[in-house]
C-alpha cells in the first residue's frame, strides 16, 4: 500500500468496499405504510400512552456502526498484512540478488540480510534457482545454486572495510545474463555512491533489457562518515558526511590507542547540509593522544578516522643565524617560517641567543624537526649531537643564505659550492629562473608547479652521479632547489634558498605551505636508510599489523592484506584495508576514505524498476484484530437495538435469575481463573523440560537483559556446535514466580543499585542450590576494580551481589584453583574470561588433600558441583552475538582469542554443571585402576 507497510493477502477481497453504499440504502430502507381505515372504537386507545417507543427508522450513527463493522469484516477476509514480508512479483524464472556489500551498506546490514533471505525464502517455496552477487567481487563467478544452498551462502557475506566499484562487476553481470536469459533481478542498494555510481546504472540499464527488476532502497539508516581529521592550532577537526538531508546530528568519540575515551564532540546538520563539521576543544596534549575517532551509534568502517603520527601537533624549532631586526620583521626568515608551519605546528622560535644554545636547548626538548635559517659553522660537539638526532629519526631543514653560502658544512644532503648564484644582476648574462617540477617519487610529488614564482640567488650543489636522486624540486636549468635524503631513520633537507624575500619570493607563495607541512609530516615516522627519497628503490614497505572489518571492529588482517609505502596517503582497497601497519609503536593509519572523498545519494531514477524498501520489523497479521474490533461493533450494535426497543429493561424485569447468571458467566470468561494460570504452569513445566535448557534471571533492565538473551543463545549455539549437547533456546525467569528445579544453570547478571528480591525469591534460590543446582552471580564490573589486592570487592556490582548473598546460606568460596575439575571439563582452561579478562572466578571451596596426593592428582573434585560461582568478567556480554552472527559488543583489552576462550568457559562452565564430579573420575581412571590392583 503506497506510503504505508501494509498488504493484502487478498487484494480482490477489496472490491467489497464498494458495497456499502448498498447496504447503507438496505439498513435505510423503510416498510410500506400501512392502510388507514376509520374505526371509531380506536378513539378509545389513543388515551393510553404506549410503554415501548420504537423510533420511524434507524438513527444514523447506528447505520454508521454496523457500517463501520462490516468494512471491518471486509478489510479482515482480504488479510491485511502489517509490515509485509519481502518480496517480489510471483514468478518461475530464476532469481538474481545483487547485493550492495561496501562499507557504506555495514550500518543497515542486518536489514539487507532480512530482505535478501526472505526473497531467498519466496523463491524456495516457487523452487526456483537463486544466484548471489556481491557487487564488491567482480572476479567471482555468477551462479546458480539452490535456494537451501543460497541461504547457507549468504550467511557468509559480510560488508568490506572500504568503497565498492559497482562498475567492475558489469562485465561479469552482463556475461551471466546473457547465459542465463530471462530472470528476476533484484538489486539491494546502500542508496551511496562513492564513484562512479551513474555509469553503473546507465550499464545495468543497458544490461536488463526487459527483464523484472526490483530496487530496494530507503527504509534503513543512511551511511554517515569520517574524513579529512586536522589537528589545527587551538583545535582539532573532522569532517562527518551523510547522504540525506533534514536536520539530524549526533556526536563524535576520541579514543586512545588503548581503547580508552578521551572526549566527545557533538555535531548537527542543517536541514540540506550533506557536510558538517565536528570540533574537539582538548589541550594538545591530549590531542595528540587520539589515535581514532568514530561515529557513536554507526556501525561502519567508514565512520571510523584512525589517527597515527602525521596527525599529531608536532613541535617546530626554528633557529636563524642572523642577526634579528625587530623594527623590520619582514625582512626576517622566521616571519614567513612561523607563519607557514602554525596552521598545523606548534612553533618554537630560537630567535634569541646563539644558534649553538638554541640547538642545544631543541635537542634537549627532543623535538622530531628543527628548522635551521641560514645557520653557518658548528661546533664539533653540535654537528655531532645533530647526526646522532638525525640517524635516530629527526628531521632537519635548512635553508641556505650567506653564511650557510660560505661554510664548510656536512650536515646538508649534497655537496655545495662556495659562494653563491646570482641571477638577473647588472654583471651577470641569466635572467631569475623559474619553478620547473617537483620530483614524481619525492615528498612533493603532486603538488602543483607555481609559475610565478622566480629564484634571483641561490647555492649551488657540486654535479655527482647521484644529485637527481637527490632533488626535490629542480628550476627550469636543472638546478636543484630542494634536495634531501634519508640519514638513518631521519630526513635532512636543504632550500637552496633562503627563508626570506631577498632570495627568492618563494616564502610568499601558498606552494611554500604545502612543502613545508609534508616535510612536517615526514617527522611523523621513520623510513629505512637510503641515498634519498627520489629514485629509491628500497623505500620502506609495512606489513599491516590489525584491520578494521566493515563493521568498524579491529581484528587480525585478513589473508589478502598486502604491505604498503610507509608514505602511502590513498583510501583503503582490498589489498590495503583501513587499520594500522608497521610497528606497534609507530604504526601507520589507513582510512576507509581519504581526505578529499565526499559521498552522495545513489540516482536510480533513471532505471525502469520496482521500488522497494527495507524494514526491520516483523510482520503482523491483522486479520485478529480487525475481526475482534467488528465483533466489538456487532455487540455494541446489540446492546443499542436492545436498549432503544426496551427488550433489555424488560429481561431484567421478567428474567432477573437468568440475567444474573449470564451477567456471571460473562465476568467468569473474561477474569483470569486458577486454572488458566494451572495451564500455564503446565505450559512452562513442558516447554522447560522437553529439552535441556539454560535460564538467566530477568533483572528489569532491558539491555542487560537483551545482551544476557543474546549472551545465552550463542553460548547454546557454540554448545551444540563444539560438543553433543543441543540445547533449546535459553528461558528468562523471575525467582519469585518461575520454578527453578527445570534448569541445571542459572546465569544471573547483577545490576548495581537493582532492588533485593523478595524473601520468597531468595528462599527459593537457596532451595534450588541445596537441591543441586548451580547460580553464576556476574556483576560484569572488572574494568571498574580500583587497583589493589581488594579492589574487585568495592565495585558496585559487588556490593549489591553482598546485599543480595547476605540472607543466602552460600557456602565458603575460593577462587579457582589450578586443578579444580572445572578447568578440564571439556577444555583445558588457565582462567575464566568474559569480555573483561582480569576478573577473578570464585567457586565453593573444596576440602584439601594431602600434599603427597594431590601432586599425583591432576584435577580435584568435590562430592557433587559448587552450587554458586562468581565472576566479574561479564561472561554473557562475551558471548552475545548479533542475528548476523557478528559480535554484539567489543572485548576489553580484546585479545586475539579472547572471546574463543570465553565460549570455551561457557562450555566447561556447562559440562561441570551436567556431569558433576565425574571428569574429576575420569582424570583420576589411571590411579583407581592402580589401587584396584593392589
Amino acid at each position: 500500500m503506497a506510503g504505508l507497510p501494509l498488504s493484502f493477502a487478498e487484494p480482490l477481497l477489496l472490491l467489497g468496499l464498494v458495497s456499502l453504499p448498498v447496504l447503507w440504502w438496505l439498513l435505510r430502507v423503510m416498510p410500506p405504510r400501512p392502510r388507514r381505515i376509520e374505526f371509531p372504537p380506536t378513539r378509545l386507545l389513543f388515551d393510553i400512552a404506549p410503554k415501548d417507543e420504537t423510533p420511524a427508522r434507524t438513527p444514523w450513527w447506528l447505520t454508521l456502526l454496523r457500517l463501520a463493522a462490516a468494512a471491518l469484516v471486509i478489510l479482515a477476509a482480504a488479510g491485511p498484512i502489517w509490515n509485509p514480508p519481502t518480496g517480489v512479483a510471483s514468478s518461475k524464472s530464476p532469481l538474481v540478488i545483487l547485493l550492495d556489500d561496501g562499507w557504506s551498506a555495514a550500518s543497515s546490514w542486518d536489514a539487507r540480510i532480512k530482505a535478501a533471505d526472505e526473497l531467498i525464502a519466496n523463491a524456495d517455496s516457487d523452487r526456483r534457482g537463486v544466484a548471489l552477487v556481491p557487487l564488491s567481487e567482480p572476479a567471482r563467478d555468477i551462479t546458480l545454486m539452490p535456494a537451501g544452498t543460497a541461504r547457507v551462502a549468504l550467511r557468509q557475506f559480510a560488508p568490506k572495510p572500504y568503497s565498492i566499484d559497482r562498475v567492475e562487476t558489469l562485465a561479469t553481470i552482463g556475461r551471466f545474463l546473457k547465459s542465463t536469459g530471462e530472470c528476476e533481478i533484484v538489486w539491494l542498494s546502500d542508496g551511496v555512491d562513492t564513484g562512479r555510481g551513474t555509469e553503473f546504472v546507465e550499464g545495468l540499464g543497458k544490461m536488463i533489457e526487459n527483464r523484472s527488476l526490483t530496487i530496494f532502497e530507503g527504509g534503513a539508516s543512511s551511511a554517515q562518515a569520517l574524513v579529512a581529521a586536522e589537528n589545527a592550532a587551538a583545535k582539532m577537526t573532522v569532517k562527518v558526511l551523510r547522504t540525506e538531508t533534514g536536520i539530524a546530528g549526533g556526536a563524535v568519540r576520541a579514543i586512545d590507542a588503548k581503547g580508552s575515551p578521551i572526549g566527545e564532540a557533538r555535531y548537527s546538520f542543517s536541514p540540506q547540509d550533506r557536510e558538517t563539521e565536528a570540533t574537539f576543544d582538548l589541550p594538545v596534549e591530549l590531542r595528540n593522544d587520539i589515535a581514532r575517532l568514530e561515529i557513536s551509534g554507526e556501525r561502519s568502517a567508514g565512520a571510523v578516522q584512525l589517527l597515527d603520527k602525521r596527525w599529531r601537533r608536532r613541535a617546530i624549532g626554528v633557529v636563524t643565524g642572523s642577526t634579528s631586526d625587530t623594527a623590520q620583521p619582514l625582512l626576517a626568515s622566521t616571519f614567513y617560517l612561523s607563519r607557514a608551519l602554525q596552521p598545523f605546528a606548534d612553533v618554537r622560535l630560537g630567535d634569541r641567543g646563539a644558534p649553538q644554545q638554541v640547538i642545544a636547548q631543541f635537542l634537549d626538548q627532543r623535538l622530531p624537526m628543527i628548522v635551521m635559517a641560514d645557520v653557518g659553522t658548528l661546533s664539533p660537539d653540535i654537528r655531532e649531537r645533530l647526526n646522532a638526532w638525525i640517524e635516530q629519526g629527526g628531521v632537519l631543514v635548512r635553508f641556505a643564505g650567506p653564511r650557510l653560502a660560505q661554510a664548510d658544512d656536512d650536515l646538508v644532503p649534497v655537496k655545495l659550492r662556495r659562494g653563491g648564484r646570482t641571477l638577473g644582476g647588472s654583471l651577470t648574462w641569466e635572467k631569475p629562473q623559474h619553478m620547473a617540477s617537483f620530483a614524481a617519487d619525492g615528498p612533493f610529488a603532486g603538488l602543483v608547479v607555481p609559475k610565478d614564482i622566480t629564484v634571483s640567488r641561490q647555492v649551488l650543489a657540486e654535479p655527482d652521479a647521484v644529485l637527481a636522486t637527490k632533488s626535490w624540486a629542480s628550476l627550469e636549468d636543472g638546478t636543484p632547489l630542494v634536495t634531501g635524503e634519508h640519514r638513518g631513520k631521519g630526513v635532512i633537507s636543504l632550500f637552496h634558498v633562503g627563508a626570506d624575500m631577498r632570495w627568492s619570493d618563494l616564502p610568499m607563495s601558498g606552494s611554500f605551505v604545502e612543502m613545508l607541512r609534508r616535510l612536517v609530516d615526514m617527522s611523523g615516522y621513520t623510513s629505512t636508510p637510503g641515498a634519498g627519497v627520489a629514485g629509491d628503490p628500497k623505500a620502506e614497505t609495512v606489513a599491516p599489523l590489525r584491520t578494521l572489518d566493515g563493521f568498524g571492529v579491529f581484528g587480525p588482517p585478513p589473508p589478502t592484506a598486502k604491505p604498503m609505502s610507509a608514505d602511502y596517503r590513498d583510501r583503503a582497497t582490498a589489498d590495503h584495508p583501513p587499520g594500522f601497519y608497521g610497528s606497534a609503536e609507530g604504526p601507520v593509519a589507513v582510512n576507509t576514505l581519504a581526505s578529499g572523498d565526499r559521498i552522495a545519494p545513489l540516482d536510480t531514477s533513471n532505471l525502469r524498476a520496482r521500488r522497494a524498501s527495507y524494514t526491520n520489523a516483523e510482520p503482523r497479521d491483522l486479520r485478529g484484530i480487525l475481526l475482534s474490533s467488528a465483533l466489538a461493533l456487532f455487540l455494541i450494535d446489540a446492546i443499542v437495538v436492545a436498549m432503544l426497543g426496551a427488550g433489555l429493561a424488560a429481561l431484567l424485569r421478567r428474567r432477573a435469575a437468568p440475567a444474573m447468571l449470564a451477567f456471571g458467566f460473562m465476568l467468569a470468561a473474561i477474569s483470569p481463573s486458577p486454572t488458566r494460570a494451572q495451564n500455564n504452569n503446565d505450559d512452562f513445566a513442558i516447554k522447560s523440560t522437553s529439552q535441556t535448557r539454560l535460564a538467566y534471571v530477568v533483572t528489569g533492565n532491558a539491555d542487560v537483559d537483551s545482551i544476557v538473551k543474546a549472551g545465552m543463545s550463542g553460548l547454546t549455539l557454540f554448545l551444540a556446535q563444539r560438543t553433543a549437547l543441543e540445547a533449546g533456546d535459553p528461558v528468562g525467569v523471575d525467582p519469585a514466580r518461575d520454578e527453578l528445579a527445570f534448569f541445571p544453570l542459572i546465569y544471573w547478571p547483577i545490576v548495581p543499585g537493582a532492588p533485593k528480591p523478595p524473601q520468597d525469591a531468595i528462599n527459593k534460590i537457596d532451595a534450588y542450590m541445596k537441591q543441586g543446582g548451580t547460580v553464576v552471580f556476574d556483576t560484569r564490573d572488572a574494568v571498574e576494580a580500583p587497583p589493589g589486592d581488594n579492589g574487585g570487592a568495592q565495585t558496585p556490582g559487588m556490593q549489591t551481589l553482598r546485599e543480595l548473598l547476605a540472607t543466602l546460606d552460600v557456602p565458603e568460596l575460593e577462587p579457582v584453583p589450578r586443578e579444580h575439575v572445572l578447568t578440564k571439563t571439556f577444555y583445558l582452561l588457565r582462567d575464566f574470561p568474559g569480555r573483561f579478562n582480569s576478573g577473578q572466578t570464585w567457586v565453593e571451596t573444596l576440602p584439601r588433600e594431602d600434599e603427597d596426593e594431590t601432586a599425583q592428582r591432576p584435577a580435584r573434585g568435590g562430592d557433587g558441583v559448587s552450587p554458586i560461582i562468581i565472576t566479574s568478567n561479564d561472561l554473557a556480554g562475551a558471548w552475545a552475538i548479533r542475528p548476523d552472527g557478528q559480535p554484539m559488543l567489543p572485548l576489553t583489552p580484546g585479545e586475539p582469542r579472547q572471546r574463543e576462550f570465553a565460549f570455551r568457559a561457557g562450555v566447561n562452565i556447562v559440562m561441570y554443571t551436567l556431569t558433576g564430579n565425574y571428569k574429576a573420575d575420569q582424570v583420576h581412571a589411571p590411579a583407581l585402576i592402580e589401587r584396584l590392583g593392589q
